[in-house]
């Protein structure tokens, strides 16, 4: 497959923020109900998706899409596509749904571009903040334009660093080390997997961990930070690249601002699995 060109780069990123636009930025509470995995969905989710799911083919005809919110079996047919060699748009029409329908402002719409299984080009955008991370395979990440460069960050040590993590899909031995003995300075958790990844790339927060995440969740958002120079693995510590295809089942993710510091994170996170 031909690279995109930075035309259908910018095409791509004006459809995600003009749909989000369009949808996210009422404010307020939502409807929701649980689905068989017990997250949230509301309509919302599903009006974004269908709209990006249009804009898209209408952009790309060639290519396949795949959204959290469609069944299970047609994700599937979209991953075998993919791995076929179908260039395959992977969505998370809306990620924080549990944020966004309670009115809690953080949330992202998060959109990867696949071949192969592997991410050639990803958006994240933050419509409360209006912020747009997107990054292309090889060539760099971007916040609003801007270069994200951990190269250019202070590379500090475990216990000067804040970090996020989602306590409630950790094993639960990690979880009560790092609740009762934090190998770290601080900690939050802001209930967006795409924007944690997108975070971490733009140093604001320094490590990251997570006990599950979908494809979708984490697809733009781990291109975004590689491309920025950080590292990730998963808690077994078998380490990401980007020249390896991406999984469809649910994985564990750690993430640092970089390599030595990713190391430690996985030794202290190891050494309580």
């Amino acid at each position: 497959m031909p690279p995109l060109r930075p035309a259908d780069h910018s095409s791509v990123i004006q459809l995600v923020q003009k749909t989000a636009s369009q949808h996210l930025l009422d404010g307020g509470t939502q409807a929701a109900d649980r689905k068989s995995d017990g997250s949230w969905v509301t309509t919302t989710d599903h009006a974004m998706q269908l709209d990006l799911q249009v804009g898209l083919a209408k952009r790309f005809p060639a290519h396949g899409f795949l959204g959290e919110e469609m069944s299970a079996a047609e994700q599937e047919a979209a991953w075998r596509e993919c791995l076929d060699g179908r260039p395959t748009w992977v969505v998370d029409p809306l990620d924080g749904t549990s944020n966004f329908r309670l009115g809690f402002p953080v949330f992202s719409v998060t959109v990867a571009l696949l071949v192969g299984g592997k991410a050639q080009f990803g958006v994240v955008y933050d419509p409360s903040r209006d912020e747009c991370f997107h990054a292309v395979r090889g060539e760099g990440s971007w916040l609003n334009g801007e270069t994200l460069s951990l190269a250019n960050e202070p590379k500090q040590p475990l216990k000067s660093c804040l970090a996020t993590v989602d306590f409630k899909r950790l094993p639960r031995t990690v979880a009560a080390h790092l609740a009762c003995d934090p190998p770290y300075a601080s900690q939050r958790s802001i209930g967006s997997v795409a924007l944690d990844w997108c975070w971490v790339a733009a140093h604001r927060v320094q490590v990251y961990v997570h006990g599950k995440q979908k494809l979708w969740d984490y697809a733009a958002g781990q291109l975004i930070l590689h491309e920025a120079g950080g590292a990730s693995a998963d808690l077994e510590g078998e380490i990401d690249y980007l020249d390896r295809p991406l999984e469809p089942l649910p994985r564990s993710a750690v993430a640092a601002t970089h390599v030595e510091l990713l190391e430690d994170w996985l030794e202290e996170l190891k050494a309580e699995s």
